[in-house]
Protein backbone atom coordinates (compact mmCIF):
# COMPACT_ATOMS: atom_id res chain seq x y z
CA UNK A 1 0.00 0.00 0.00
CA UNK A 2 2.99 2.28 -0.08
CA UNK A 3 3.67 5.05 -2.55
CA UNK A 4 1.39 7.64 -4.00
CA UNK A 5 -2.31 7.10 -3.49
CA UNK A 6 -4.46 7.00 -6.61
CA UNK A 7 -7.88 8.58 -6.74
CA UNK A 8 -10.48 7.23 -9.16
CA UNK A 9 -13.87 8.42 -10.31
CA UNK A 10 -16.88 6.13 -10.19
CA UNK A 11 -16.88 6.13 -13.99
CA UNK A 12 -13.29 4.87 -14.04
CA UNK A 13 -14.07 2.15 -11.52
CA UNK A 14 -17.16 1.13 -13.49
CA UNK A 15 -15.00 0.29 -16.51
CA UNK A 16 -13.43 -2.58 -14.54
CA UNK A 17 -16.42 -4.92 -14.60
CA UNK A 18 -15.32 -8.19 -16.20
CA UNK A 19 -13.86 -11.47 -14.99
CA UNK A 20 -10.51 -10.36 -16.46
CA UNK A 21 -10.58 -6.95 -14.74
CA UNK A 22 -12.83 -6.54 -11.68
CA UNK A 23 -12.71 -3.57 -9.31
CA UNK A 24 -14.95 -2.91 -6.32
CA UNK A 25 -15.69 0.22 -4.32
CA UNK A 26 -16.08 -0.52 -0.61
CA UNK A 27 -16.11 2.13 2.13
CA UNK A 28 -14.61 4.75 -0.17
CA UNK A 29 -11.67 2.55 -1.15
CA UNK A 30 -11.05 0.90 -4.51
CA UNK A 31 -10.03 -2.76 -4.70
CA UNK A 32 -8.85 -4.80 -7.70
CA UNK A 33 -10.32 -8.21 -6.82
CA UNK A 34 -9.66 -9.83 -10.22
CA UNK A 35 -7.20 -12.38 -8.77
CA UNK A 36 -9.71 -13.28 -6.03
CA UNK A 37 -12.70 -14.05 -8.29
CA UNK A 38 -11.93 -17.79 -8.50
CA UNK A 39 -11.24 -18.05 -4.75
CA UNK A 40 -14.24 -16.10 -3.45
CA UNK A 41 -16.41 -18.46 -1.35
CA UNK A 42 -19.59 -17.05 -2.88
CA UNK A 43 -18.23 -17.30 -6.42
CA UNK A 44 -16.90 -14.69 -8.79
CA UNK A 45 -20.37 -13.75 -10.03
CA UNK A 46 -21.17 -12.29 -6.62
CA UNK A 47 -18.26 -9.89 -6.94
CA UNK A 48 -19.01 -9.08 -10.58
CA UNK A 49 -22.58 -8.17 -9.67
CA UNK A 50 -21.24 -5.48 -7.33
CA UNK A 51 -19.10 -3.67 -9.90
CA UNK A 52 -19.90 -0.18 -11.16
CA UNK A 53 -21.46 1.01 -7.91
CA UNK A 54 -20.70 1.52 -4.25
CA UNK A 55 -20.53 -2.10 -3.06
CA UNK A 56 -20.29 -1.20 0.63
CA UNK A 57 -23.83 -2.33 1.46
CA UNK A 58 -23.37 -5.57 -0.49
CA UNK A 59 -20.16 -6.24 1.44
CA UNK A 60 -21.64 -5.36 4.83
CA UNK A 61 -24.92 -7.25 4.32
CA UNK A 62 -23.05 -10.54 4.01
CA UNK A 63 -21.36 -10.11 7.38
CA UNK A 64 -17.75 -10.73 6.37
CA UNK A 65 -15.30 -11.97 8.99
CA UNK A 66 -12.37 -9.97 10.32
CA UNK A 67 -10.10 -12.13 8.18
CA UNK A 68 -12.05 -11.29 5.04
CA UNK A 69 -11.84 -7.60 5.89
CA UNK A 70 -8.08 -7.89 6.39
CA UNK A 71 -7.73 -9.56 2.98
CA UNK A 72 -8.98 -6.39 1.32
CA UNK A 73 -5.66 -4.68 2.03
CA UNK A 74 -3.81 -6.81 -0.53
CA UNK A 75 -6.30 -5.79 -3.25
CA UNK A 76 -6.30 -2.04 -2.47
CA UNK A 77 -5.51 0.18 -5.48
CA UNK A 78 -6.73 3.63 -4.38
CA UNK A 79 -9.55 5.83 -3.18
CA UNK A 80 -12.75 7.13 -4.73
CA UNK A 81 -13.25 10.73 -5.72
CA UNK A 82 -16.26 11.19 -3.45
CA UNK A 83 -17.67 13.95 -5.66
CA UNK A 84 -18.36 11.33 -8.36
CA UNK A 85 -20.59 9.16 -6.17
CA UNK A 86 -24.29 9.97 -6.52
CA UNK A 87 -25.88 11.15 -3.33
CA UNK A 88 -27.72 8.39 -1.56
CA UNK A 89 -31.42 8.83 -1.29
CA UNK A 90 -33.10 7.58 1.79
CA UNK A 91 -36.27 5.61 1.33
CA UNK A 92 -38.86 6.96 3.69
CA UNK A 93 -42.02 4.88 3.74
CA UNK A 94 -45.14 6.84 3.10
CA UNK A 95 -47.41 7.06 6.08
CA UNK A 96 -51.05 6.19 5.85
CA UNK A 97 -53.36 9.14 6.36
CA UNK A 98 -54.90 9.01 9.78
CA UNK A 99 -58.61 8.36 9.88
CA UNK A 100 -59.86 10.75 12.54
CA UNK A 101 -63.34 9.28 12.81
CA UNK A 102 -64.45 8.14 16.20
CA UNK A 103 -64.61 4.43 16.94
CA UNK A 104 -68.39 4.34 17.20
CA UNK A 105 -68.66 3.61 13.45
CA UNK A 106 -66.36 0.60 13.93
CA UNK A 107 -68.64 -0.65 16.68
CA UNK A 108 -71.69 -0.16 14.48
CA UNK A 109 -70.14 -2.16 11.64
CA UNK A 110 -69.25 -5.02 13.97
CA UNK A 111 -72.72 -4.99 15.47
CA UNK A 112 -74.32 -5.14 12.01
CA UNK A 113 -71.96 -7.92 10.96
CA UNK A 114 -73.29 -9.90 13.91
CA UNK A 115 -76.97 -8.98 13.68
CA UNK A 116 -77.62 -9.27 9.93
CA UNK A 117 -76.80 -13.00 9.74
CA UNK A 118 -78.99 -13.57 12.81
CA UNK A 119 -81.88 -11.72 11.20
CA UNK A 120 -81.48 -13.71 7.96
CA UNK A 121 -81.37 -16.95 9.95
CA UNK A 122 -84.47 -15.89 11.88
CA UNK A 123 -86.37 -15.22 8.63
CA UNK A 124 -85.29 -18.58 7.20
CA UNK A 125 -86.51 -20.43 10.31
CA UNK A 126 -89.74 -18.41 10.35
CA UNK A 127 -90.48 -19.15 6.69
CA UNK A 128 -89.82 -22.85 7.27
CA UNK A 129 -92.26 -23.00 10.20
CA UNK A 130 -94.79 -20.94 8.28
CA UNK A 131 -94.61 -23.34 5.31
CA UNK A 132 -95.07 -26.37 7.62
CA UNK A 133 -98.17 -24.86 9.16
CA UNK A 134 -99.89 -24.27 5.83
Amino acid sequence: MGGERSVYTLAEISEHNTSKDCWLLIDGKVYNVTKFLDDHPGGGDVLLSSTGKDATDDFEDVGHSTGARAMLDEFYVGDIDSTTIPERTKNIPQTQPQNNQDNSSGFTVKLLQFLIPLIIFGFAVGIRFYNKSI
